[in-house]
């Protein structure tokens, strides 16, 4: 008589172990406030400008533009013999 196949099983599979998750303590980040947000808010009591809270973002974005384009320009190195455009008055 023959002799009988032993059926192969996959091998068990290890159970996997719960493992505890270290977590920090949740830090509440302090607001920073932006130095933009500060300069809007001081020039604009400076000059008795009221400014309403909806336009602020906008005021933001165009100082942010204009201070970076600013800042384009007087970071570009002029020969030493460079001379201003002449002005013509009409």
């Amino acid at each position: 008589m023959g002799k009988r196949a032993k059926a192969r099983t996959a091998p068990k599979a290890k159970p996997k172990r719960a493992v505890a998750k270290k977590s920090a303590p949740a830090k509440a980040k302090p607001a920073r406030r932006d130095p933009l947000d500060e300069y809007i808010v001081s020039a604009a009591r400076a000059l008795d400008l009221p400014i309403e809270p909806a336009w602020q973002g906008a005021i933001r974005t165009n100082l942010a533009i204009t201070l970076r384009l600013g800042a384009a320009y007087a970071d570009f190195p002029l020969p030493d013999d460079a001379e201003p455009a002449p002005v013509f008055v009409a």
